[in-house]
């Protein structure tokens, strides 16, 4: 795949098809897009970003102008968003053709035959496993894994975030691609949130999804509510049984807060900056990209024992099974231990660092865009740091 330039020998132009848009706080593309965007106006290209109306910030301070937000029409659920989105972004630039475009989530692989017939360059962000999240129905699954087979044999590059995800991939698809994973910024010293203690307090933060671990954890908050302050940032997005439960926890606990869903990433840095523990309860999908920035941060970490999580943490992390009793006794034993709690903030800082960079992962994603993969198809090599057993769940 080459990138061509503009017929009038202007700037390379690429689109991003598939997120909430620019700049918007939603998720991990969305954070993808809030450094990549800049990035890639620095190097020379014209960047458009298409969004969902009411999505994104037009007057956040770190918008850059030069930037190109287009709103398309879609249907707004969970079911359908994601399609309708996607397929009004791509008809979009089926007319005004950008030099290429980076699409994400493998439901707008039944749109990449018509980016591809129009001559499109694509580079296709696959996600995690999305069929295999707790949040959706049968049809739901079915849609997802369609969408998959579509965009292995569509896309012109596809961009796992792991090395786990690619080589399922491999295995069921037979279609290679690059490791991309997400990267971090170290935020510098913050100050202690109000009303709790450096490390001192229990951090979970995660969308209310099953595959989250949410539901184990809060089965366990109350216990170590009885240790230590317990934070949860997050929401479903849509209401229902998870908000409620966490509602209903901060209501029949002091020691348990419930914040919502914290858009104000200085706030987020300072309670993974200062965390005693944080819980990092994600399953389905590869680098996660509030781990990764946990890390920068410097959280001691405790996560859901998966290949994913192993894949990231390494040796620089503690890790448990997803039932209550192994999330306390885990948290716990992390709680009385400052020494170890100290031992891991360096590490996990360490190793973001090295592996986890937001210059190194916006470079490669321009490589891609632009026809260059990297020749090892990987942005950093973690072997050095990687556990030599990992569990495959």
């Amino acid at each position: 795949m080459t990138v061509r330039t503009t017929e009038t020998g202007g700037r390379p132009h690429f689109a991003v098809i598939g997120t909430r848009g620019y700049p918007s706080y939603y998720g991990g593309f969305e954070t993808l897009n809030r450094q990549l965007v800049p990035h890639a106006l620095d190097a020379g290209w014209d960047v458009t970003v298409y969004g969902r109306p009411g999505s994104t910030r037009p007057e956040d301070p770190s918008r850059r102008a030069e930037a190109r937000s287009v709103e398309t029409a879609g249907v707004e659920s969970r079911s359908l968003s994601t399609l309708s989105f996607g397929l009004s972004a791509v008809l979009h630039a089926l007319v005004h053709k950008p030099d290429a475009a980076l699409v994400m989530n493998v439901a707008n692989g039944f749109w990449l035959p018509l980016l591809r017939a129009r001559g499109i360059p694509t580079v296709m962000n696959v996600d995690g496993i999305e069929w295999e999240r707790g949040k959706w129905g049968p049809a739901a699954r079915v849609v997802f894994q369609a969408g998959a087979w579509l965009s292995a044999r569509f896309a012109g590059t596809l961009v796992y975030d792991a090395e786990a995800i690619r080589q399922r991939w491999l295995d069921r698809f037979g279609r290679d691609g690059l490791v991309i994973p997400y990267g971090a910024h170290p935020p510098g010293p913050l100050p202690v949130p109000a009303g709790l203690e450096h490390r001192g307090y229990v951090l979970m933060v995660a969308r209310f999804v099953p595959e989250n671990s949410v539901s184990a954890f809060f089965d366990a908050a109350a216990a170590i509510s009885r240790r230590a302050p317990v934070v949860i940032v997050g929401s479903s997005g849509y209401g229902g049984p998870f908000d409620e439960r966490a509602a209903a926890l901060a209501e029949a606990h002091p020691g348990i807060q419930w914040r919502g869903h914290i858009s104000d990433d200085q706030e987020l840095f300072a309670l993974w900056q200062h965390a005693g523990v944080y819980f990092h309860g994600h399953s389905v999908g590869g680098t996660n990209p509030a781990l990764v920035q946990a890390m920068a941060c410097g959280a001691p970490v405790v996560a859901r024992d998966t290949v994913y999580n192993r894949e990231v943490l390494g040796t620089a992390g503690r890790f448990a099974e997803p039932t209550s009793a192994e999330i306390l006794d885990a948290v716990t034993e992390l709680l009385l231990d400052p020494s170890e709690q100290e031992r891991l903030s360096e590490a996990v800082r360490r190793r973001a660092a090295r592996a986890y960079t937001w210059d190194a992962v916006c470079d490669a994603y321009l490589d891609a865009l632009a026809g260059r993969p990297p020749a090892e198809g990987t942005v950093v090599d973690l072997s050095e740091t990687r556990e030599p057993e990992r569990r495959t769940t």
